[in-house]
């Protein structure tokens, strides 16, 4: 009786846990490359100067808060030298350091068992130093966003959100968010995302370690 009931008790473990392995975890490490492309406006009807398009790396994380919220937060830093052209004909280029952060709270609920629905709000701040030009104040913004995280197989999933951006660097600026994981097991995976928007584009490659 007892050795039927430490084997049924085994048993009952091992299925939580496997369970919890395949399970969408809102507790995770990240690290990989990032590139951010902003988009300058034009303020010289002779003199303009390229968009940025600034190759780097990122790093991000989140914290399962219970069952249903999670606190997050990521870096991300590239630089790109920067021409400066007159009627369109290249005189000279600038380097530019392009440095964010976010942090932020959020919020999930199950709509089935592959798929969650997904509200953030975060703080977003931005910091340029343009060679030779010194350092800008901290540009300071607010993002809110919603979206669809699910798992489309056992060792596949993604995720879309719509957000909304601003502040200093981002005026009212819509955008959206396509991502996606390839688990090679219930903890490494390797991640993808990109985001568009009008002004501000982002894609990032990394790997991932989910607890």
């Amino acid at each position: 009786m007892k050795k039927q009931l430490a084997l049924a008790l085994l048993l009952a473990t091992a299925s939580s846990a496997a369970a919890a392995a395949d399970g969408l975890s809102y507790s995770y490490v990240e690290v990989g490359a990032s590139q951010s492309k902003v988009e300058l406006p034009t303020v010289d009807a002779n003199f303009s100067v390229d968009d940025i398009k600034a190759n780097g790396g990122y790093l991000r994380g989140s914290v399962a808060l219970g069952d249903a919220f999670h606190l997050f937060g990521g870096y991300r830093q590239g630089d790109d030298d920067v021409a400066v052209r007159f009627r369109n004909v290249k005189i000279g280029e600038t380097n530019i350091d392009l440095a964010q952060y976010e942090i932020g709270f959020g919020y999930h609920h199950t709509l089935s068992e592959r798929v969650d629905w997904t509200g953030e709000l975060s703080y977003v701040g931005t910091d340029v130093d343009v060679e030779g030009g010194g350092d800008f104040d901290r540009a300071d913004d607010f993002r809110a966003s919603v979206g669809l995280r699910g798992k489309l197989a056992r060792n596949f999933e993604g995720w879309v959100k719509a957000n909304y951006t601003d502040g200093d660097a981002y005026d009212s600026e819509f955008s959206g968010t396509i991502g996606a994981q390839i688990k090679f097991n219930h903890i490494w995976g390797i991640v993808g995302e990109a985001e568009f928007g009008d002004t501000h584009n982002q894609l990032s490659l990394g790997v991932r370690a989910s607890f």
